[in-house]
């Protein structure tokens, strides 16, 4: 049985990380891709990826590279190339350079796989999607933005937190944009199959909101000099796992909305199951 292919395309902390977790994951064969200038850099991530495959105990080719040869017939493309957040930075301040960044990587996945599912995490993350689906050509099915799943894993992690009860037991949904523009709906949120709001005041379910929307922004000003990098690549790996084992996962990503949730035209954050044809559903729920 020929292995899947993922390939991911920026070497950088995000997209270093999501290489681990895909091969940690045996999810397939994972290559590493950068510009020609930092030639060295993903070959050299790559290789010490290789070297702790015995250790960790996964079996996969990882391969790095700066030309896109090696991504031929790739089952999914993860984009993480882009310029990172500074302290002071919004998502949309990087909207100009990272536009031209995801235009040409679109330009050169396309015609590399052109049969891929495309998943994107570069910020601004809804405008980079979009740009992502226009310059690809790929039905918008096969495109699919990285927010949901990260900002509802911090919205989760911080009710756990507060409530000191595993991760594992709280569900939730969290739509719309990527920050600011989140909409929580604590009513889609439970804990262990309870009700988020028969366990939590609704100040207390506010303030996790709003530490939920400056997540980024929170890790950004600790850091100084760089952004989050493992949890949104673990976002993104479990979206292509979604994606290559035909999971079928209900995971709030963003999605090119036609008709649903009366929007347009839109890449918006919405619920979605997930498979191998990439977005397979668009799951509309009850808003009030």
């Amino acid at each position: 049985m020929k292995r899947a292919k993922i390939s991911v395309i920026g070497a950088g902390n995000v997209g270093a990380t999501a290489a681990h977790w895909a091969a940690a994951k045996e999810l397939g064969d994972v290559v590493l891709v950068d510009i020609p200038q930092i030639d060295g850099v993903p070959q050299g991530k790559a290789l010490d990826l290789a070297e702790a495959a015995p250790i960790e105990g996964y079996d996969a080719l990882l391969t790095g590279a700066t030309s896109y040869e090696p991504t031929a017939n790739s089952d999914v493309v993860i984009i993480t190339a882009g310029l990172a957040r500074k302290p002071g930075m919004s998502r949309d301040d990087l909207l100009i350079k990272n536009c031209e960044i995801v235009k040409s990587v679109a330009e050169q996945v396309a015609k590399a796989s052109p049969n891929a599912v495309l998943i994107v995490v570069s910020n601004p993350l809804d405008a980079m999607v979009y740009v992502a689906h226009k310059v690809s050509g790929f039905p918008a099915k096969r495109v699919v933005g990285m927010a949901g799943v990260l900002d509802t894993a911090r919205y989760r992690s911080f009710i756990a937190a507060k409530l000191g009860v595993s991760v594992q037991d709280i569900q939730a949904l969290l739509m719309g944009g990527h920050g600011d523009d989140m909409v929580p709906l604590p009513r889609y949120t439970s804990v262990g199959g309870i009700p988020l709001p028969e366990l939590m005041s609704a100040d207390k379910i506010d303030a996790i909101v709003k530490r939920t929307r400056s997540g980024g922004a929170e890790i950004v000003g600790l850091l100084k000099t760089g952004s989050a990098y493992y949890a949104p690549s673990a976002a993104a790996v479990q979206m292509a796992e979604a994606i290559i084992k035909d999971k079928k996962r209900v995971l709030p990503c963003a999605a090119y909305c036609d008709r649903e949730y009366g929007v347009g035209g839109y890449f918006v954050g919405v619920p979605v199951k997930l498979g191998t044809g990439g977005v397979e559903q668009i799951i509309e729920v009850k808003l009030t």
